[in-house]
């Protein structure tokens, strides 16, 4: 059973207080619960271990080769392949950083999947479940599980080491008209200039130019009226497989850039690796009954069980089956998919009933918790909801 403590005082004046207004946008004031989880500590440390051991797992499941065959159970679109296959194979193409989500269970916690490419919910967990605390006059640096910031900069640094023949310059761009994806944007930029980066700038994708040609070679944006830059460092909060199958040429244009080191790109391609729900069912196949994972398939299932689309998002499609007879389904855009089933598992409820779901963040090691509840299936707009440390 889950256990509440209360968070009495208003997060949006406790933001501005702290400097950090720049990080979260108006609406995480109206889905951050106004109370917290009671998480004992060995609870988070099994919740943190759990996702440094799934990382590890995971890269060592993936064959060097990245063959076709795995490429193909993943559903990774094929004018991916060769940029899956490259970053793959060259370190400088550096991953700063997942969420995992997860269950707790009697048995420990177990893996949902893994948000690898573009995982949001970032202000949320560096910043305003800090800030609750903050304003509930709770905010002993001990109470909360939640490095991500650092965790960040520390990827940034890294990431900017490791390409250090480029130019000093990062660009981060989001999907359009989408302010949470800005949000989440503006505090990685901060992360990146607390690491080092010269120049950073953050901008919707469709304001960047890229070209492949002549003097002009590059990822360009413009940083005030007529000043354009051309930048060596791109973070993208657009998902490789919608760039993909909804910018070809655009998607052609980068994977060229980033095989000739005129641009380095994160997260690197060969994330959608690990983002590909086929994944769930690849490690089940490697590390079979291994107790952080649940049974998965791309076969039906007996019993009960949950169907997703392999790239999915947000919940959308998301089946619960109980043998023969279908429980609930979720609208959604992705029906057409390739479909994983992983066996049906129970998350932790409060009084009220809510379930809850942890999502640990890993940026080169697991190093922040945060949690979703809701009353049906967890999705992206499911109350976000601090924790502290008991």
């Amino acid at each position: 059973m889950i256990q509440l403590l209360p968070l009495p005082g208003n997060v949006g004046p406790a933001v501005r207080a702290l400097g950090w207004d720049w990080a979260v946008e108006e609406a995480c004031e109206n889905y951050v619960a106004r109370e917290a989880v009671l998480l004992p500590e060995a609870e988070a440390d099994a919740l943190l271990a759990a996702a440094d051991t799934l990382y590890d797992m995971m890269v060592r499941a993936i064959p060097d080769a990245v063959p076709e065959d795995l490429l193909q159970l993943l559903a990774i679109p094929p004018n991916l392949w060769a940029a899956v296959r490259h970053s793959w194979n060259d370190d400088r193409h550096w991953h700063l950083y997942g969420r995992f989500d997860l269950a707790s269970t009697p048995d420990g916690p177990k893996l949902i999947e893994f948000n690898a490419d573009t995982a949001t919910s970032i202000p949320e967990t560096a910043v305003v479940q800090w800030a609750s605390l903050v304003a509930a006059q709770q905010d002993d640096d001990e109470r909360q599980a939640n490095g991500l910031f650092e965790g960040l900069e520390a990827q940034f640094r890294h990431w900017l080491g490791l390409n250090a023949d480029l130019d000093n310059s990062l660009l981060l761009v989001y999907l359009p008209d989408s302010a949470e994806d800005e949000a989440n944007c503006v505090v990685l930029a901060e992360a990146a200039r607390a690491a080092g980066f010269r120049q950073v700038h953050v901008c919707p994708v469709d304001a960047m130019q890229v070209s492949v040609a002549g003097e002009e070679r590059g990822a360009w944006a413009e940083v005030k009226p007529g000043e354009w830059v051309r930048f060596g460092f791109l973070f993208k909060l657009v998902p490789w497989e919608i760039l993909a199958e909804d910018e070809p040429e655009l998607t052609a244009d980068l994977c060229q850039l980033l095989q000739s080191r005129d641009l380095i790109i994160a997260n690197p391609a060969y994330t959608l690796l690990f983002q590909s729900k086929g994944l769930l069912a690849w490690l089940w196949q490697v590390y079979p009954h291994h107790p952080l994972l649940l049974e998965a398939s791309l076969d039906d299932l007996t019993g009960r069980y949950v169907r997703k689309p392999l790239l999915g998002r947000e919940g959308q499609n998301v089946v619960q089956v109980d043998g023969s007879r279908l429980v609930q389904e979720q609208p959604g855009d992705f029906a057409h998919q390739p479909q994983v089933r992983q066996r049906w598992v129970e998350l932790p409820q409060d009084a009220q009933r809510r379930q809850y779901q942890a999502g640990v963040f890993w940026a080169g090691e697991a190093c922040a918790i945060s949690f979703r509840r809701e009353s049906g299936v967890i999705t992206n707009l499911s109350e976000f909801v601090p924790h502290i440390l008991e």
